[in-house]
């Protein structure tokens, strides 16, 4: 089967949107959560979204399907709180290694039938690896500035057991996405390339960062370019930006990064900002309007969609960035 880098440099390859906004259409009960499995667990499990790759699998592969019919070449894998410290909100701490393995099996099995289906533009699984729910560099306590919630040892550890999870199920590659902590990320990192060097196997890594404000700085206060400078002693696939803005307000961040690099760029944007019920209200067409900008600027080699977009989103998206050209990278 073809390879990613091989497929980067020949177009733009587009990432899918997002998973949390397709599964509320479903709108899951707790008893939809739990199912017979947990029926008794002891705490509340609506909201934790990786799970429904153990409890609902269809509908999680009904998600994948939509989003490589709407022109997607790589999907993410439901797994974006799948460490042991995020799970430790649900009590399912053990878990962990199932749901990334399960999820990773979920995506591969449809991407493999869109692959048995159309040799000539393979499909691509993303192993998601998501910030978790502390960060590492900053306290959590006002009155305490030395005080951390989670210690760089302890995140790699997490990370490792679900970046094993991840590739044993058959993820492609592997994305470190929303990082606004880059000392969570670094955690990360670590983890992969001690997998990498115990299997002595080579795996593609996105890296993904969050502007989280106006300012233009992650929330652990980097600038794009900083976080760029960070992350860069090590063999990436790309290095980008997602979530936070929409993709006008990101554009600039991506601009500062893309000449600095020769890694692949990537980007993908919410559907604007979220309105006062917390919703996002770009349309498809209003989105597509923006992140041509990047496209005629030569910015981008991988594009998608965060929170609020949807396979129409991607469907519009995929359509204008098969008339460009992707950047060119050193691979």
């Amino acid at each position: 089967m073809s390879n990613i880098y091989t497929e980067i440099q020949k177009r733009i390859l587009v990432l899918d949107g997002a998973m949390g906004t397709m599964l509320q259409e479903y709108k899951f009960t707790e008893e939809d959560f739990r199912g017979e499995r947990f029926k008794d667990y002891p705490t509340p499990l609506k909201g934790n979204n990786d799970l429904l790759s153990i409890t609902q699998p269809e509908a999680v592969k009904e998600v994948h399907r939509k989003y490589f019919v709407a022109g997607a070449d790589i999907v993410e894998t439901n797994t974006f709180s799948g460490t042991t410290i995020a799970m430790a909100d649900y009590q399912m701490e053990d878990l962990v290694y199932e749901l990334n393995y399960e999820s990773a099996k979920i995506a591969k099995e449809v991407a493999e039938e869109f692959n048995a289906k159309e040799p000539h533009k393979p499909r691509f699984v993303a192993g998601s690896i998501g910030p978790t729910n502390r960060t590492a560099s900053m306290s959590p306590d006002v009155n305490d500035p030395g005080y951390r919630a989670v210690t760089f040892d302890e995140l790699r550890i997490a990370y490792k057991q679900q970046t094993e999870a991840l590739l044993d199920g058959g993820a492609d590659l592997l994305l470190v996405e929303t990082v606004f902590d880059t000392l969570n990320a670094k955690a990360a990192l670590f983890a992969i390339e001690e997998v990498k060097e115990e299997r002595q196997i080579d795996v593609p890594i996105m890296v993904s960062g969050t502007i989280t404000d106006a300012s233009g700085r992650t929330l652990s206060g980097q600038t794009a370019e900083a976080f760029l400078v960070s992350i860069s002693h090590l063999p990436l696939l790309s290095v980008g930006f997602n979530c936070a803005l929409g993709a006008n307000l990101l554009q600039p961040h991506l601009e500062s990064v893309a000449p600095k690099t020769d890694f692949a760029v990537s980007a993908h944007p919410n559907a604007g900002l979220p309105n006062a019920f917390g919703e996002y209200d770009e349309t498809p067409e209003e989105m597509r309007e923006q992140i041509e900008e990047y496209f005629k600027k030569n910015l981008i080699n991988i594009i998608g969609g965060c929170c609020g977009t949807t396979p129409k989103h991607i469907s519009v998206i995929a359509e204008a960035a098969s008339k460009y050209q992707p950047r060119k990278v050193a691979i």
